[in-house]
């Protein structure tokens, strides 16, 4: 976590911007597993695959984002890339190769949350705009799978899902840039509490070209593909 990486100005002027924007959000009102991937009928009710979970803070995707917006100018200038580059020991990133995915601005007023989940990229960049009075808790538990060896960690799924498992919380405030690994660490955002809504900027990158989420991913956050 960089703290203070974007001034209070400057985040008090991308805070103005989205003010009365929630309305064109899309908010999700289905359920989902961990895994962001459809339930498998053959399998029990009780197989982390099939173990739903909810979510439902609002979305603004990528091709809603105005092409002046400080956020896109941020996303696309070079010397961010590279300063990234650098903190995860990559060549180059990427954005997604689809039109929603790439930079995401997250609503979350009164008792909306984002539930436990692996992202499908290896990493994301977060940085959050505007904090709630309370709830809206940042929670992980890192190293629950290894996808790239096909490991899914079913049993720790379902440990942590029944509250059996410590769970560490990230504290951070307006302007503090987090460079996050959640392919295999499972995390969520607790429901907001109070009446000042909890606003959050994600950019995402890949260090592969041509990734792009999933169909039932995107219908679950997005509402389209």
């Amino acid at each position: 976590m960089l703290t203070g990486f974007v001034p209070a100005d400057v985040i008090s002027q991308i805070v103005a911007e989205w003010d009365g924007r929630e309305q064109d959000a899309f908010y999700a009102d289905k359920t989902h597993n961990v895994y962001l991937t459809e339930s498998d009928p053959d399998l029990d009710e009780t197989h982390p695959f099939n173990r739903q979970v909810v979510s439902s803070k609002g979305l603004i995707a990528d091709d809603q984002i105005p092409i002046d917006s400080p956020l896109r100018e941020l996303y696309e200038h070079l010397g961010f890339r590279q300063f990234l580059c650098g903190i995860l020991g990559v060549d180059m990133l990427y954005p997604y190769d689809d039109d929603l995915s790439s930079i995401n601005v997250h609503f979350a007023d009164e008792g909306r949350e984002l539930g436990w989940h692996f992202d499908n990229s290896s990493f994301a960049v977060t940085m959050m705009l505007q904090a709630p009075k309370s709830g809206g808790r940042f929670e992980y538990v890192p190293q629950v799978r290894n996808a790239d060896r096909g490991e899914m960690g079913f049993d720790r799924v379902n440990s942590i899902l029944d509250g059996n498992e410590v769970v560490e919380t990230l504290e951070f405030a307006p302007g503090d840039l987090v460079v996050f690994r959640g392919r295999d660490a499972l995390h969520r955002v607790t429901p907001t509490v109070g009446d000042v809504t909890r606003m959050l900027v994600v950019f995402a990158f890949n260090d592969q070209a041509g990734v792009r989420l999933s169909e039932s991913a995107l219908g679950t956050f997005y509402g389209r593909t």
